[in-house]
């Protein structure tokens, strides 16, 4: 087998080599941020709107409403899974999100065209028409469609920007990122929720955002598509059960094997997968990727417990909420839906005051799983200071029948905000650097977080 290339090469937009600090890097990556900004400004605020315009403009049932925005978020989220195998396997990750945001401005602008005119709209108390669905699901699914590829492909190409020895400025990258996106939440649900042309207002900031994208063009190094990682990985395993029955390589050919991915090491363990080198058309890259995408699924499956309590944060704390006394003084009162307003607040102080303290930590792939780790802890305590809290606001209500302040759910925002931060943050940047090749598996249903944002 002939010995692999060992450095991944990037290249710009018109397909050159790329030129040290002329592309890529913090200018190049900054872009993103910006990008990034308005596009989950957009989706949020069209998330939550979509369960009034459905009820009041299209007259569907509160019911019928409600599962068509949860469909609509899952729908919207499963295609990252899409997106992402696009950009990995086909395109560039800049031509996939032009393209898809493209898809995501044609959604809005089939959504506008329905909501300026009365035709397309269903008259008096009158369900919608056959027509009017037609148009109505185009423009949702032409959207969530769009969506679909733009979250997964612009978090990469912002990490792509970075070279991978550069383990702090990724880290910072991805630190920052989550803050701009935090931060593209809080504008959706205060100054999006009052805005009325909605529709036309969030296809002029996504066509900004595709400018702005476009413009970087110059500056961007692209890696190039190596196919499809889930058709590799399944191309070992099927392999090393064809070949299980023949002698497994000698250590001194396994040595003089170098990989494409400077990420990629060879590992003993899993011994079983080398046998699939004997086919001559499975690389030992191809093998390692498999070992490294099998020896992540336990720490991506121990992070399922924070999506939990994140519900639990964005859902049962608002109707904690609800029964709270909310007022700051005898004329000012927090409404409910403001709530999570306060952990997104937490997350941007939290991004900020990380970023300014952690400068002289050497943020390496154990330093990520440390972060996780702590963020994990972080979130179970959390759940912890919530029962209490809960138990407090039962007992004070039945047996001295007083409302306590809102302000004792503080701790547990606090606690929470916090465990994000560290987990989501950690997460990001420990499977981009372990493994680049099959991240868009990984960071997919990362970012299916933000949807549990748009329900809460």
């Amino acid at each position: 087998m002939e010995n692999e290339i060992l450095e991944e090469k990037f290249i710009d937009w018109r397909g050159r080599d790329t030129i040290p600090g002329k592309h890529g890097g913090i200018r190049a990556a900054s872009i993103a941020y910006v990008v990034e900004l308005l596009e989950i400004m957009v989706s949020i605020a069209i998330g939550n709107t979509m369960v009034l315009y459905f009820m009041k403009s299209m007259h569907y049932s509160p019911a019928e409403a409600a599962n068509m925005v949860t469909n609509f978020i899952g729908t919207s989220y499963l295609l990252t899974l899409f997106g992402g195998f696009v950009a990995d396997s086909f395109l560039t990750r800049s031509t996939t999100f032009i393209i898809f945001c493209s898809i995501e401005i044609l959604g809005l602008l089939v959504l506008t065209f329905q909501a300026h005119y009365p035709n397309l709209q269903p008259e008096g108390n009158k369900t919608p028409s056959t027509l009017q669905s037609t148009v109505l699901f185009t423009g949702l699914y032409l959207f969530a469609f769009g969506t679909g590829g733009t979250r997964p492909s612009l978090l990469a190409h912002g990490g792509d920007q970075f070279d991978s020895r550069h383990q702090r400025e990724i880290s910072k990258f991805f630190n920052w990122y989550y803050f701009f996106v935090c931060f593209g939440w809080l504008m959706a649900i205060t100054v999006m929720a009052w805005i009325k042309e909605l529709f036309n207002i969030s296809i002029v900031l996504l066509a900004i955002a595709l400018c702005i994208f476009a413009l970087g063009l110059p500056l961007y190094r692209l890696k190039r598509p190596s196919g499809s990682p889930l058709t590799r990985i399944a191309n070992v395993f099927i392999s090393a059960a064809r070949y299980r029955n023949g002698s497994v390589l000698d250590v001194e050919m396994m040595q003089s094997l170098t990989f494409t991915d400077n990420n990629i090491h060879h590992h003993n363990k899993l011994k079983c997968l080398d046998k699939a080198l004997l086919n001559k058309n499975i690389s030992a890259t191809q093998v390692e990727e498999t070992r490294t995408f099998i020896g992540l699924l336990p720490i991506f499956l121990s992070t399922i417990v924070m999506n939990t309590c994140v519900a639990q944060l964005l859902t049962f704390t608002v109707q904690q909420g609800m029964t709270m006394n909310r007022k700051i003084s005898s004329s000012i009162e927090i409404p409910v839906p403001s709530l999570n307003v306060i952990s997104i607040i937490f997350m941007l102080a939290f991004i900020s005051l990380y970023e300014l303290f952690g400068k002289s930590i050497n943020r390496t792939s154990s330093f990520s799983l440390k972060r996780i780790g702590l963020g994990l802890t972080l979130s179970s305590i959390s759940m912890a200071v919530a029962a209490i809290v809960e138990a407090k606001r039962k007992h004070e209500a039945v047996q001295n029948d007083v409302r306590i302040s809102v302000f004792w759910l503080m701790f547990q925002y606090l606690m929470l905000s916090f465990s994000d931060i560290l987990t989501l943050g950690g997460m990001q940047e420990f499977f981009y650097r372990e493994a680049p090749a099959t991240h868009f598996l990984w960071r997919s249903p990362m970012r299916s977080r933000a949807g549990l944002a748009i329900n809460g």
